[in-house]
This record gives structure tokens, C-alpha cells and sequence, in this order.
């Protein structure tokens, strides 16, 4: 088997629904085809349909829109324009983004890894929970788990991977006062297989539910806590609701912009190349202002002043760092790997022991 062939039986009792899609993906690909070779023919400029991230938050607001329907027409000398929507107004699941790249039904979409990983744990690796509490230990796992998780892309899906995005840190929001990671006996809104687990190693009781019902749910008590990123929390006043808010970075929410590889390559060499130097810059920026977002709650400790209006930062607790690297040890990378099995366990320890010093074994 090659290293990171699709695991046997993964792809296996695929659902009715499948080669209806399949179908309308080879449709869409001739169609897109077509369309291109017409317009390079007439010199109209080439359109392409995006799939974005959040809708409502800065990320996208004021810099993913902005890039694709302003900047894109500048940088390529109006040769390439584009339309983005938010996947989350899109009508398309975020657990079905993946699957639809690689069938070709779209061509440029943004992929949730938390939401990915429910059939492909292994790209989420890179953002286990509790693995990067700041964004400088965020920025060297991904240098280190990148490689690996391109390679998976491109050999298993036919996409090309190109750009990593982070939201700001995913920290808890609390009703009420909470030290540390003391959580037990707490209900708190979960929005990944992963944060549910370490929510219930911590004692909690995890609650998944839509980011759009979150404040809805603090309200009625239906949990009490409520783990999302900063910028997330920000956009809907979440801490109106829960002003305690955590300052370790439980997970960020990372995503991997792609582009079908039938899609890129039909792209001209010289617009592959512009296209891919502007995305590499929309990275940075979307990066630099997930480390300013997630500085200002998880380093507002300095006084009352320090904290932006309405969020009260939780103190410190001694034992974090320790709890943390024994829950990371006994119970969040084990449990990972009986979702993704030896072949992640092998891929964990060439890329990512050195870096976080934890050897993944299967047990």
C-alpha cells in the first residue's frame, strides 16, 4: 500500500447519494471546461466560484471577501474575477466541502479540518485539542504536520492544497467564574469529535451545537459554557452572555484552502502563479490577525483595563501545563488514533514527536 493510500474499507458502502454527485461533477467539470476555453479564446476574463469561510466574521468580511472580489481582479490584470460565498450560506455542509473538491462538483473551497476529520481524522492532527495553547506553538505544528497533510490532499483527494488558515484561538466562555480548565460537571457547547473528548477527560458534559444557537442555548441554561474562537465570540457578543472567557487555546479551527487539481490546471501557468502568490499573502494576513485577536483575550491579565469591554479574563491555574500534557498523552492523541489507526501513529511520530515531544503508540 502506498504510505497514504485511502485505508482499506474507508471508502467502501459509499451512500446512494454518491454517483448522483459523481455525475454531476463530470457534467461540472466539462462544463467548466468549456467555459474556460471560451473564455480564453474571446480574452473574457475567467470567473471562478469560491467557497469561503465563516460568514459574519472579520476573517471573511475583511479579508477573504475583500481578496477574491477586489484584490484578485488587480493582481491579475482583470484576467481572472471571482464570486465567494461562505460556506455556512452556501447551502453546502462543511462536512461535505472535502468530498465535493475532489468529485470536481466544486472547484475552490475552504476546508474545516474539525469537520473533515469526522471521515479523515488524520488531517486534523495538526489542531488536537489542547495541542497549541498560543499561536507560536500553532505556527510550528503546522510547519511540521504540513508537509504530510499536503501530501494526503493532493495523492488521496486529486486537490491542491493551497493556503492554511486559522481562526483565533477556540478558548471557553463561561456564565460563570471558572479557574483554569476546572470544568467538571459543567455542560458546555462542543463543535468537533475532538473538543467533546476533551471536555469529557476534563469532567464536563459536552453539548454539540451550531455556532448560530450558542448564545440562544446560554440563555436557557441549556449549557453553561461554550468553547469557540475569540473572533467568533466577538461577532455574535457571546460575552454578553458569558463574560468569563479562558485564555489557553484549546483548539483554533484551522482550514486548508484548495482547489480541484482538473480546475488548477486548467488555469494558465502565469495565473496559477498569481494566483497562488495572492493567496500566500491573504495566509499571512489572516494569520497575523488570529495571533493579534487571540493576544488580546489570552494576554488581557495585566489589569481590568487590559481585557477587551466585557470579557473577564479567567486566572491562571499552575497545574495547566501539566494537565494538559497528561490529558494530551493518555487520552487525546490515543483517542485520535483509534479514529485514525498505525498509519497515523507512523505519520504522528515522523513529523510531529520531535516537535511536541509526544510519541503516539497504539494501544
Amino acid at each position: 500500500m502506498h504510505p497514504i493510500a485511502h485505508p482499506a474499507g474507508r471508502a467502501a458502502g459509499r451512500p446512494p447519494w454518491w454517483s448522483r454527485l459523481r455525475r454531476t461533477a463530470l457534467v461540472g467539470l466539462l462544463a467548466a471546461g468549456l467555459s474556460a476555453s471560451g473564455a480564453m479564446a474571446d480574452d473574457a476574463p475567467i470567473e471562478l466560484d469560491v467557497i469561503g469561510g465563516l460568514a459574519a466574521i472579520s476573517q471573511y468580511e475583511r479579508l477573504e471577501k475583500p481578496f477574491w472580489t477586489e484584490q484578485l481582479p488587480v493582481l491579475t490584470n482583470g484576467r481572472m474575477h471571482a464570486r465567494i460565498q461562505p460556506f455556512d450560506r452556501s447551502g453546502i455542509a462543511g462536512q461535505e466541502v472535502l468530498r465535493l473538491l475532489r468529485l470536481g462538483v466544486l472547484s475552490y473551497g475552504n476546508i474545516l479540518l474539525s469537520l473533515a476529520a469526522a471521515e479523515e481524522p488524520e488531517l486534523n492532527a495538526v489542531d488536537l485539542a489542547l495541542l497549541s495553547p498560543d499561536i507560536g506553538t500553532l505556527r510550528r505544528t503546522v510547519a511540521a504536520w504540513r508537509p504530510w497533510m499536503e501530501a494526503v490532499l493532493r495523492d488521496r483527494f486529486g486537490l491542491e492544497p493551497l493556503a492554511v488558515y486559522t481562526y483565533p484561538a477556540q478558548v471557553l466562555f463561561c456564565r460563570d467564574p471558572v479557574q483554569g480548565l476546572e470544568i467538571a460537571g459543567r455542560r458546555v457547547r462542543t463543535s468537533s469529535v475532538g473538543q467533546s473528548e476533551l471536555v469529557k477527560a476534563l469532567g464536563g458534559v459536552p453539548v454539540v451545537i451550531p455556532f448560530a444557537e450558542i448564545n440562544q442555548a446560554i440563555r436557557d441554561g441549556v449549557v453553561t459554557c461554550a468553547i469557540t474562537s475569540v473572533l467568533a465570540g466577538q461577532a455574535i457578543n457571546l460575552s454578553a452572555q458569558a463574560p468569563h472567557v479562558g485564555r489557553v487555546g484549546l483548539s483554533w479551527g484551522l482550514s486548508v484552502f484548495a482547489a480541484n487539481q482538473s480546475a488548477w490546471q486548467a488555469l494558465p501557468e502565469d495565473l496559477r502563479a498569481q494566483l497562488r502568490q495572492g493567496i500566500g499573502g491573504l495566509e499571512r494576513a489572516i494569520w497575523d490577525e488570529a495571533g493579534r485577536e487571540s493576544a488580546a483575550v489570552q494576554g488581557c491579565d495585566t489589569g481590568p483595563t487590559a481585557c477587551p469591554a466585557g470579557r473577564v479574563a479567567t486566572p491562571p491555574a499552575g497545574q495547566d501545563e501539566t494537565r494538559r500534557l497528561r490529558l494530551l498523552a493518555d487520552t487525546i492523541i490515543p483517542r485520535w488514533l483509534e479514529r485514525c489507526g498505525p498509519h497515523c501513529a507512523a505519520a504522528w511520530n515522523r513529523h510531529m514527536a520531535a516537535s511536541t515531544g509526544l510519541v503516539a503508540e497504539v494501544r
